[in-house]
């Protein structure tokens, strides 16, 4: 039996690592390629050497990640980033500035190069292991996708989401306005685009990561 390959995007705040962190322990023999942290593991590079962000638009970012020494590796069924030899923690990958960052770089820059090397990655992966994808564009990344979700939420609710990760640090009325505007670049972007085979799960209404995986996985068969 074929390794499939599962792919979840969904809007800003909307719990797509935790649903794809519960759809670990619901698949068997699975791993999770975080997408989007490839684009922020570049983007956090740049901006820690004090780069302009602006040349992402017109160079090959296989050669960028070459250069600022950005690789991805498997941990724990999780793909990881490192910059050298330093593992970037989520935490940094995630945070509110590399976060407007990625979408403003995104809304700008040639993403081609990025899809084909997303594309590579998940080829490897999916050798051994059903591979679930976390990421924007995933259509257009990996058009074989077995099933491609898009998860949905509130607004309200996604804010009060993210006010736990960001500890707080604040306001919730703040953090609307800022998924707001990032909602906003990624609708330009192109990167919140449903296909007739995507399956749309609101997850407004579940308590927790894990009732968010199951209605996820009430259509994977």
């Amino acid at each position: 039996m074929k390794n499939m390959v599962v792919g979840i995007e969904g809007l800003v705040g909307s719990g797509k690592t935790s649903i794809c962190r519960e759809l670990l322990y619901k698949i068997p023999n699975s791993v999770i390629f975080h997408g989007g942290n490839l684009y922020r593991g570049i983007v956090y590079a740049f901006m820690t050497k004090n780069k302009n962000l602006e040349i992402l638009q017109n160079i090959d970012i296989t050669k960028v990640m070459e250069e600022l020494d950005v690789k991805i590796e498997l941990e724990n069924n999780e793909t990881v980033v490192y910059v050298g030899n330093e593992k970037i923690e989520e935490e940094k990958l995630q945070n509110k500035e590399t976060s407007m960052a990625v979408s403003v770089v995104a809304n700008k820059a040639n993403n081609i190069e990025m899809f084909i090397l997303a594309r590579k990655i998940i080829n490897n992966l999916k050798e051994k292991y059903n591979v679930i994808v976390s990421g924007r564009a995933l259509m257009k990344i990996y058009p074989s996708l077995d099933y491609h979700f898009f998860i949905t939420a509130g607004l309200e609710e996604r804010a009060k989401r993210k006010l736990k990760q960001y500890n707080n640090e604040v306001s919730l009325e703040e953090l609307k306005a800022h998924i707001a505007k990032r909602d906003e670049l990624q609708e330009k972007s192109g990167f919140y685009k449903t296909y007739q085979n995507t399956i749309t799960v609101d997850v407004t209404e579940c308590k927790t990561a894990i009732e968010s995986a199951n209605k996820v996985c009430e259509y994977i068969k």
